[in-house]
């Protein structure tokens, strides 16, 4: 009833209790949020109200049904596991959507990597876990479809995810009832960088079923921007991997072959090196390479761009050269930036570019008419 209330005060132009409510309190028009979660990580037991998937499931069927009712035009996301460690991990969505598969539009999925083993290898090759991890999420949203003989195909909202370990040990000290305490303040490093880097193109390469992402904290809790109270804001390196793919990365996703070398660390064996996707821009005018290359040696990649004439290369950015551990602060804020880069060649449609060791890469190329 609290959630059906809430869609009412939110998005009912007027004329009932809740919405008059809103008109009373400053705001005629309604808000008209679009997207809501059914709770978050429910089936944590660290979490106030924590449920079994079947509890969750019914109450979560049942809270869809009146709040579509109240505004048939949301869409709703069922809470799915808190990370893919999680024991009932699969189970817990295969029961909730059981249940909520024709009330729902989406299903949560969130993870979060950490290199407390200082094992880089290992660490820049969590992607392929991440990439793992969906491929299961969409078995089980196939599998229910299945079950259920649905037209209906379920999406994903990955709305939580980055790099989450540096500050660890500065929580365990913090001290109980403090006011307004720093928490979960990471401060992220250039190898950091490079595995955001990959998380986007993972989700990018996942575009047509994970059609919702997004960082859950942007602003100095596990973020990419931090800030001083009354004082300095600075960028993170976390910051540019995300605002490249914000800027470029909207149109359509590509299919991308990639023929890589491949190593074997401590977690993962046949590593790629290189991990890319590209996207057409929206108006077909743009074809932008993300590309981040996760090993120790450079790698001088061809790009087959036949599919696109007369096109020509109309920016190199690359974040490369930096110490791994190398960090951005307030009195140094630019110490680890992206840089403009020449080291590409264009022989019709065929892009020769080196790809330097341990780096994130964007190629903008322009497509000609």
């Amino acid at each position: 009833d609290a959630a059906r209330n809430l869609v009412e005060y939110c998005n009912f132009p007027g004329g009932t209790y809740w919405s008059d409510l809103r008109i009373k309190n400053g705001y005629r028009d309604p808000h008209g949020v679009k997207l809501w979660n059914l709770g978050n990580e429910m089936d944590g037991p660290w979490q106030i109200g924590h449920k079994t998937a079947e509890e969750y499931g019914r109450a979560a069927c049942e809270t869809a049904k009146v709040m579509k009712w109240v505004d048939p035009s949301i869409e709703l996301v069922a809470c799915g596991s808190s990370n893919s460690g999680m024991n009932t991990c699969y189970e817990w969505e295969a029961t909730v959507l059981d249940h909520t598969y024709d009330f729902v539009d989406y299903v949560s999925m969130h993870q979060y990597y950490g290199n407390e083993k200082n094992d880089t290898p290992s660490f820049l090759a969590n992607t392929m876990d991440m990439d793992r991890f969906i491929n299961h999420i969409v078995s089980v949203c196939d599998y229910i479809q299945a079950k259920k003989r649905s037209k209906k195909v379920l999406n994903i909202s990955f709305d939580e995810w980055n790099v989450w370990y540096h500050a660890f040990a500065d929580n365990a000290k913090a001290e109980k009832w403090r006011e307004k305490p720093a928490y979960n303040e990471d401060q992220y490093n250039f190898e950091d960088a490079l595995l955001v880097g990959g998380m986007m193109i993972t989700l990018l390469k996942h575009a047509d079923r994970v059609k919702v992402a997004c960082m859950a904290q942007l602003v100095n809790v596990i973020a990419p921007i931090m800030t001083e109270n009354g004082g300095r804001i600075w960028k993170q390196t976390i910051y540019y991997p995300y605002l490249h793919a914000s800027l470029y990365g909207r149109g359509t996703a590509l299919n991308v072959l990639v023929d890589a070398p491949k190593y074997d660390c401590k977690e993962y064996t046949d590593v790629p090196a290189l991990e890319s996707i590209a996207v057409e821009s929206g108006d077909g005018a743009y074809v932008t390479i993300f590309a981040m290359n996760r090993g120790e040696d450079d790698l001088e990649v061809t790009c087959c761009l036949r599919d696109y004439p007369g096109c020509r290369v109309e920016e190199f950015i690359t974040m490369a050269g930096y110490d791994l551990k190398q960090y951005n602060t307030a009195d140094q804020p630019d110490r680890v930036i992206p840089q403009s880069s020449s080291a590409y060649e264009m022989e019709g449609d065929c892009l020769t570019v080196m790809f330097s060791s341990y780096s994130w890469n964007v190629v903008r190329v322009r497509v000609g008419k």
